[in-house]
């Protein structure tokens, strides 16, 4: 039912491609809901919950963070406040159902970049939900599907992608316009391309 995580970590699972429908979270939420009841059907994705997830991980849990506004003109020395207002943020645990999601102006940004650019948090996820991968070191599987189930069901205002300059990382934008023709869903992504110098272009 989309629930788990792509890896279990006791082997009970086994990952395996094939053809099939797309994912309908709602759908599933349903089927729950009728054969196991409410109490279960709350826990599907546990986006609606504040329960976490059947993994067991209460740091998976989907839950929205206040952010405070940041003056424009900071006194020096003030340190930086953070911009992130939604948790989990990595592709693998986040649901395509997390309330968080709809109507947002999504940010899928590389994990480095984060590191290389000083002012992401600033210039980058103010305003913006975020999730992250990595192309190169991420076992990907299923994260054509679950952007795509993402930008399908949310109504996204708009789609941004970080990614670092070195080739590997163009991957991750990649998988994004594919995730969007999957989708169904025309809309624009705007890419940014963060240097190892922390310049952003």
């Amino acid at each position: 039912m989309g629930a788990c995580l792509d890896v279990c970590p006791t082997g009970a699972l086994r990952i395996e491609e094939r053809e099939s429908e797309a994912y309908d979270s709602g759908a599933a939420r349903a089927h729950v809901l009728k054969t196991r009841g409410p109490e279960a059907a709350s826990r599907v994705h546990a986006a609606e919950s504040e329960d976490p997830l059947p993994c067991g991980c209460p740091g998976s849990l989907a839950r929205e963070i206040p952010v405070e506004e940041a003056a424009d003109n900071p006194d020096p020395g003030t340190p930086e406040k953070s911009r992130l207002s939604q948790w989990p943020i990595q592709l693998h645990l986040v649901s395509p159902a997390a309330p968080y999601f709809r109507g947002s102006d999504l940010l899928v940004a590389a994990d480095c970049t984060a590191f290389a650019l000083g002012s992401f948090h600033r210039d980058l996820l103010a305003g913006k939900k975020l999730v992250i991968a990595c192309p190169k070191l991420d076992d990907a599987a299923g994260y054509l599907e679950k952007l795509a189930e993402i930008i399908r069901t949310n109504e996204l205002r708009s789609l941004t992608v970080a990614i670092m300059s070195v080739p590997c990382c163009g991957g991750l934008y990649r998988l994004v316009e594919r995730a969007v023709a999957l989708s169904g869903v025309p809309m624009e992504i705007r890419k940014i391309v963060v240097g190892i110098d922390g310049k952003a272009v």
